[in-house]
């Protein structure tokens, strides 16, 4: 099976997204635990959300294996995204709520955590480090935008209710102030809520390829799933949701493309 979908584009804008794979291969996923065979923690519907942006031009890239798998957002080596906070690892062995992702004992050995990373993480990144490469050459600027969703409630990552929007720049580090400031005046004007680096701040695709010393500029947007889809098994699409979220994400890809080829 394919590692990736990915879709051409002809601007200098690529969306990453990593979390919404689905596929398991059948020796990983016999180990799990009844409620981890529900992928509970998966971006769901994330590409189908933003469909439209293949009409726009953005390049789109999303990985088709779950995150369970490996996690293509994580440091190979393991380094935590958050220290001192509950976070989940390059090779999960924990759901979202704590409770465990494998049969006990079936947990993945180093080296099959080893075997995972060639196999399954490296491909990803091979890609979406020679497309950054590849549009650079051609453009000025380079805009990767990382595609997540989450449950609007998870209270072992975060108190309370999620806002609709939660965009993460690596507190400053991964992407230009301003196009960024332009984002957040784009989201006050709508009546969805929105942080920025809040309790997500990018993980390692954003802090990885942002680089705005050389122009090449990564934002994690993560969304609260309930504007857009059911949070509860089987996790089914909403349209009626989803059509109305689609113009505001519409209006943030509109102008960070303009703003890549300005």
């Amino acid at each position: 099976m394919e590692l990736y979908h990915y879709i051409a584009g002809t601007l200098p804008v690529v969306i990453s997204i990593p979390h919404v794979g689905t596929h398991v291969p059948g020796d990983i996923l016999e180990r799990f635990t009844p409620a981890a065979k529900q992928l509970p923690d998966t971006d769901w519907h994330v590409d189908r959300l933003y469909a439209f942006a293949q009409e726009m031009g953005i390049h789109i890239l999303a990985a088709t294996h779950s995150r369970y798998v490996i996690d293509l957002n994580r440091d190979p080596n393991g380094v935590s995204l958050y220290p001192g906070q509950f976070t989940t690892t390059l090779c999960p062995t924990t759901l979202f709520d704590g409770s465990a992702l494998y049969e006990e004992g079936q947990e993945p050995s180093a080296q099959e955590i080893d075997e995972r990373i060639e196999r399954f993480w490296q491909p990803y990144h091979r890609k979406l480090a020679s497309l950054i490469a590849d549009l650079k050459q051609d453009s000025r600027r380079v805009v990767v935008f990382d595609a997540h969703s989450i449950a609007s409630h998870v209270p072992t990552l975060f108190e309370g209710k999620l806002p609709d929007l939660n965009f993460g720049t690596d507190s400053g580090r991964t992407a230009d102030l301003e196009l960024v400031d332009e984002l957040m005046a784009i989201c006050a004007g709508s009546s969805y809520s929105h942080v920025l680096n809040g309790r997500f701040k990018g993980g390692y695709i954003t802090r990885h390829y942002g680089d705005p010393a050389q122009d090449i500029h990564s934002i994690q947007l993560e969304l609260a799933q309930v504007n857009y889809m059911e949070e509860s098994y089987p996790f089914g699409f909403t349209p009626g949701n989803a059509s109305k979220f689609q113009i505001l994400l519409r209006d943030l890809l509109n102008h960070i493309s303009k703003w890549a080829i300005a």
